[in-house]
């Protein structure tokens, strides 16, 4: 991806995905052998109060009011509630032995918890 890309994405795309995690969440889908997007939302819990979820879903189960991001043919779509508590996210990979895995920087979050995976608006 140029540089000229990916600033054009940044300014574009409500939820900010890594060349990282880009990259595992297509390979992530191949092991699935089907054609899938991604959910990402939010949900009550967590140790700060919501937190985060993402899963794959058919495509054929977006909804008209889902925000709908595409990167280079891979989709993610957030629904219209979740996408308040979460808008300008950045979605990051990391294969470490401690600490590794998907990576959530959320702006509008005020208060986040030791693992990453909870925050609280």
């Amino acid at each position: 991806m140029t540089q000229a890309t990916q600033s054009q994405q940044t300014t574009q795309q409500g939820i900010q995905v890594s060349e990282t995690a880009l990259s595992h969440l297509k390979k992530l889908r191949e092991e699935q052998e089907q054609d899938l997007c991604l959910r990402v939302g939010v949900r009550n819990g967590g140790c700060s109060g919501m937190s985060y979820m993402m899963d794959f879903e058919d495509p054929n189960n977006i909804r008209n009011d889902d925000e709908v991001f595409d990167y280079d043919g891979f989709q993610i779509i957030c629904d219209p509630k979740s996408l308040l508590y979460i808008y300008g996210l950045q979605l990051d990979y990391s294969n470490a032995l401690i600490g590794g895995g998907f990576q959530f920087t959320n702006p509008n979050a005020t208060q986040t918890c030791g693992c990453g995976k909870s925050f609280g608006v």
